[in-house]
């Protein structure tokens, strides 16, 4: 069973990191966020991965290309460039599918691109390149074919930043201000997703389709988008204060590194 990785976008909106290299080439601990992601999955029994490459592809190319000596201390011999590996930092197992799947798309797109690599009538995980969590991949498997829909979503609660506040409609105060919300209610995408085949039905390979926006949406109003809900860590890297946070985590005890 496959796990697609979306690894092609700009990252905009980390422009301190991506100017220079791929979003999910940004370091956590020492190590590209993808790796950690990879991981994830790796340890629990699911490593034949997809990786959907845009924007600066051929840097993760490289990076896969050089994982031995990236992930270890090595001696070379400058005559002959062979190389002797003396430890072994947790490397990665499996297979790496690497697809050029524009350097525009958007995710929709992305996704029907890499139709041919995922055998007819497989199901098959999908997740975003710059997320992290402790989500038990198993228990959200078996939760997609319990409920047996087309795509199972994983809705985790967000971390909440702002004060709300309501205003007065006529007088231009502040009605209500509320420092730490209460959003218990309030779940979003944590983007660990799985789908039948039959997503590939919903999507097109024009650059502009959108998975979220083109098939979630289809899907929900269809009731075929189960959501399994996780309680446990999640946390994306959208900006640099989150890869801030994200190394701070880790070197307090990165909670999706239930590996070890």
């Amino acid at each position: 069973m496959k796990t697609v990785i979306l690894c092609g976008g700009k990252g905009t909106r980390l422009k301190e990191e991506t100017e220079y290299r791929p979003k999910p080439l940004v370091e956590i601990g020492g190590k590209p966020i993808l790796w950690h992601i990879m991981k994830i999955y790796d340890t629990q029994g699911f490593n034949d991965f997809v990786l959907c490459l845009g924007y600066k592809g051929n840097m993760i190319k490289d990076y896969f290309l050089n994982l031995k000596e990236m992930s270890n201390d090595f001696m070379m011999d400058l005559k002959n460039k062979e190389t002797e590996t003396f430890s072994n930092n947790e490397s990665l197992k499996g297979k790496v599918w690497f697809v050029d799947t524009g350097l525009n798309s958007q995710t929709g797109s992305r996704v029907a691109r890499i139709k041919k690599y995922v055998e007819k009538d497989e199901d098959f995980f999908l997740t975003y390149g710059d997320g992290v969590s402790d989500v038990n991949i198993q228990e959200l498997y078996e939760y997609h074919k319990k409920m047996d829909r087309i795509a199972t979503i994983t809705a985790v609660k967000p971390p909440y930043r702002f004060g709300l506040i309501e205003l007065c409609k006529d007088k231009g105060l502040v009605k209500k201000f509320d420092e730490k919300p209460d959003m218990t209610d309030m779940v979003i995408n944590g983007g660990f997703m799985v789908f039948k085949n039959k997503i590939f039905d919903y999507l097109s390979e024009n650059e502009n389709c959108i998975l979220e926006k083109d098939a979630l949406e289809k899907l929900t109003t269809e009731r075929q988008l189960a959501a399994y809900e996780h309680k446990g860590f999640w946390k994306c890297m959208d900006n640099q204060k989150e890869v801030d946070e994200l190394n701070k985590i880790y070197q307090e005890g990165a909670p999706w590194e239930t590996w070890k």
